[in-house]
């Protein structure tokens, strides 16, 4: 059976009313579809894990939450939801600000089906190599990036302190955006998280 955590209802207890019922949609879709799941929690918001590897977590913010998939980046995707937001700043399924934004319960089972499946045959996501002295050397942060940073001291601060990799981590997100819309939603949300002190991949560090 599913071994739920106390500590997921009181995040659920505490957070926003419109949030409320999406984060129990959620985890009751969660363990309907793979009842060995364990929830636990980890930066401070639900995880859930399958077979000791993370597979699913939820957060929720002010105004909206978020949602993803640990693999995500090597899952199959038939509907094309992952590849469609995956452009958008938060989780794999952009900003979520009520029950309308979710996928259909249908399309959400067979994605949990395959995040289990992948924790069922023990796939990992690739390992990033690491970046060569002439690599490092050749890194550059967009002058767009730094005037939006001098305008930001907590930011600035946290992302001069980065090393190279954490500060590349970013400048990457950015330069990658297609438009200049997508990057000026990853741009206002790069100076969010680094003026709370957190890295690109902030959710998917070790505990």
């Amino acid at each position: 059976m599913g071994k739920k955590d106390t500590r997921v209802d009181a995040y659920i207890a505490k957070s926003k009313d419109f949030a409320k019922p999406i984060l129990r949609h959620l985890r009751e879709l969660i363990h309907k579809t793979v009842p060995d799941v364990e929830e636990t929690m980890k930066w401070s918001f639900p995880h859930f894990d399958y077979k000791g590897e993370m597979m699913f977590s939820m957060a929720a913010f002010k105004e909206h939450m978020a949602m993803g998939f640990w693999k995500g980046s090597i899952m199959k995707d038939p509907d094309k939801i992952l590849d469609k937001v995956r452009e958008q700043a938060m989780g794999h399924f952009g900003r979520i600000t009520g029950m309308k934004d979710l996928p259909s319960d249908k399309i959400l089972t067979k994605y949990i089906k395959e995040a289990m499946r992948l924790n069922d045959e023990g796939i990992k996501l690739p390992v990033k190599k690491k970046a060569s002295e002439k690599e490092k050397k050749e890194f550059v942060v967009p002058d767009y990036f730094l005037k939006a940073l001098s305008k930001n001291k907590a930011a600035k601060k946290v992302f001069d302190g980065f090393s190279y990799s954490k500060k590349k981590d970013y400048v990457e997100w950015l330069t990658e955006a297609k438009t200049d819309e997508t990057r000026n939603k990853r741009m206002a949300t790069a100076l969010e998280w680094l003026s709370e002190g957190k890295p690109r991949h902030w959710k998917y560090q070790n505990c």
